[in-house]
């Protein structure tokens, strides 16, 4: 199928599919040393990449942090340090209790990356949770280009020049730069190519139980680093399956290779499922599961007018021509920009005209999927330069959907940048060969794609300071005011916004030894603490950590009463807390947070605090 898509300098009588061609002679020992070149070449630019745009994190990665999202970072984090905690002391990787006690957390049903977790541990150890984030998401972005140029040329490019502009172009689109801030799972963008791979070898006569067994076992394993990202992938191959088949000239070849295609994914769906069990029941059914998202579909939908704008981390928009259009600068998922867009329409125009029929019907396929997919973004509701109109679009017949409930529409849109790549590929074959395009032909369209691929290349990403570890944790002083698998608390409690108290806990994870429980945290749960309840962002408020939330965020210092402190007692009853403390800076979602305002407040309802090490610590006396 996509195999076809090898159209430009290919005659129209060329074999249809990739099992018809001949078989290639045999590599010199020269053709193979120059394809190892090309790509260690791609690599090296590739990790450069990676690099260039997360540079602001490795000149300080124990003190910057991603300037746009410190929560998901702080999240990522932990989970990074629980992995070690897995290995070390055991427990399930798909629940703790480690967080929001007594209730838990179903790490299944957040982004817990569980294999990352693990793979890295040793890093983890050595480095610390912080190096081990800032780690993976260079070579998250890294990979993707590579993997995605690997893909393209074996499957698709004629040219390897061709293959890595693709490639290039898929690792570092604007909606992945987005989800660099500080999505590890989002990033792995290399997930998608990969599957696409094994997927097309499923066709291979003969060797369907092989390749079968090799899929299953990649999407059991990628399921726990972006579930969400292998439902996208399912789907797009499916719409494109459907598309490509219906035509009447693809029919044939379609019907012949549907036996093993259906035997393999029989092989796949048996091994996946055995790998899945678990982590899908934990997800769907599991204690502290949820319907739904804790976010809100229609705020995360893309606008009509962000598919023709540009990034604010953009070329483009360092000259003044970036979008605020993004609901927030991580989920900015399209801003391909004008001219891409229409370089990628005229592409596909020029691509079809030259193809036979078969490779037409791929065309269109591909064609099908970009718009499907792009509408699908788009939300329930047609959005337009930040106003909501009255015109239904499909996700509202989806919305409620299982699995679509629980997804972000706009990033949806993140499926376009496989499908530009695949199209700037191929039109980049048609201009790399003068057999096929004239020279003063190549030399305008090489000119459009500087125009429409410059203004997207992508800016660093923005960090900042956040606070230290406080040496009361990183010392251990700690352990003389909680027993043994005892619960404490950094003030504010941790949550999205005030994340601190999460990350103190991830790094005393991370170095093994005695842990301590934590209430509250940033993690998606139901709403009231129970199951099949709508979904939300950290656990359901008490009154108590509110006030001190409230404290650290507005600087608002509450009139404490009696009755506020005999709530005071049954919080910290029901939490089982032994002791809070006051480290000397709280990071927040756009600086430091009010420190004095939230040390006012505790101490009018707890009492003197003591200073130890560089904190002020209150132990919290059992409720009689």
């Amino acid at each position: 199928m996509l195999a076809n898509l090898r159209v430009m300098s290919v005659a129209a009588t060329a074999p249809a599919s990739a099992d018809d061609r001949p078989t290639p002679p045999p590599e010199d020992t020269r053709t193979v040393l120059q394809r190892l070149r090309s790509h260690l070449l791609v690599a090296v630019i590739a990790l450069g990449m990676g690099v260039y745009l997360t540079h602001g994190l490795w000149q300080q990665p124990y003190r910057h942090v991603i300037a746009d999202n410190v929560g998901d970072q702080a999240f990522f984090e932990w989970v990074l340090a629980y992995g070690v905690h897995l290995l070390r002391d055991g427990g399930d990787p798909f629940f703790t209790d480690l967080m929001n006690t007594p209730l838990g957390v179903n790490l299944a049903a957040n982004t817990s990356i569980t294999v990352f977790a693990i793979l890295f541990a040793p890093l983890t150890v050595l480095a610390g949770p912080q190096v081990t984030f800032v780690t993976i998401l260079t070579l998250n972005m890294a990979a993707s280009a590579f993997v995605w140029y690997l893909f393209l040329d074996r499957w698709l490019a004629r040219n390897r020049l061709s293959a890595a502009i693709g490639g290039l172009f898929c690792g570092f689109a604007p909606g992945f730069v987005s989800h660099a801030n500080g999505h590890l799972n989002w990033t792995a963008g290399w997930i998608a190519p990969l599957v696409l791979w094994w997927l097309l070898r499923l066709r291979e006569k003969g060797r369907w139980l092989r390749h079968g067994v090799i899929l299953g076992l990649l999407l059991g394993t990628c399921f726990s680093i972006a579930a969400e990202g292998l439902f996208f992938t399912a789907l797009a191959g499916g719409v494109f399956v459907l598309a490509w088949s219906a035509s009447r000239t693809t029919w044939p070849e379609a019907r012949a290779a549907l036996p093993t295609m259906l035997a393999g994914l029989g092989v796949t769906a048996v091994v996946a499922s055995a790998l899945l069990a678990y982590p899908l029941y934990m997800h769907f059914a599991g204690p502290q599961t949820f319907k739904g998202t804790g976010f809100n579909q229609k705020h995360y939908a893309e606008d009509l007018a962000s598919f023709f704008s540009f990034s604010e981390r953009s070329l483009a928009a360092k000259a003044g021509f970036g979008s605020d259009l993004a609901p927030n600068p991580t989920e900015a998922t399209s801003f391909f920009g004008l001219p891409l867009m229409i370089l990628v329409v005229v592409s596909l125009v020029l691509l079809h005209r030259r193809a036979d029929r078969g490779r037409r019907a791929t065309l269109r396929a591909l064609a099908v999927v970009g718009v499907v997919f792009m509408l699908i973004s788009m939300g329930p509701r047609l959005l337009y330069m930040g106003d909501e109109t009255h015109i239904p679009l499909p996700y509202a017949l989806l919305q409620r959907l299982p699995l679509f409930d629980s997804a972000l529409p706009l990033r949806f849109a993140l499926v376009l940048v496989g499908v530009i790549g695949i199209v700037l590929a191929l039109i980049a074959d048609v201009l790399l060969d003068r057999t096929v395009m004239p020279h003063p032909a190549q030399a305008a369209f090489a000119s459009a794609f500087a125009f429409a691929l410059i203004p997207v290349f992508p800016l660093p990403l923005l960090y900042r300071e956040r606070a230290p570890e406080p040496k009361f944790v990183s010392s251990g002083a700690w352990q003389r005011y909680v027993p043994a698998g005892g619960t404490m608390s950094a003030l504010p409690f941790a949550i999205n916004v005030a994340a601190d108290g999460q990350r103190w806990q991830a790094y005393t994870m991370a170095r093994g030894g005695r842990q301590f429980r934590i209430p509250d945290g940033y993690f998606l749960g139901p709403s009231d603490g129970g199951a099949e309840e709508e979904g939300r962002i950290g656990a359901m408020p008490r009154r108590t950590d509110w006030m001190f939330l409230r404290a650290a965020l507005y600087g608002h210092i509450t009139a404490v009463t009696d009755d506020d402190r005999e709530n005071a007692r049954y919080d910290f009853q029901y939490w089982g807390i032994s002791a809070v403390f006051l480290p000397s800076a709280i990071t927040g979602p756009d600086g430091m947070l009010y420190h004095a305002a939230l040390e006012i407040v505790a101490t009018d309802l707890l009492g003197t605090p003591e200073k130890v090490d560089d904190v002020l610590v209150w132990r919290i006396e059992p409720r009689s």
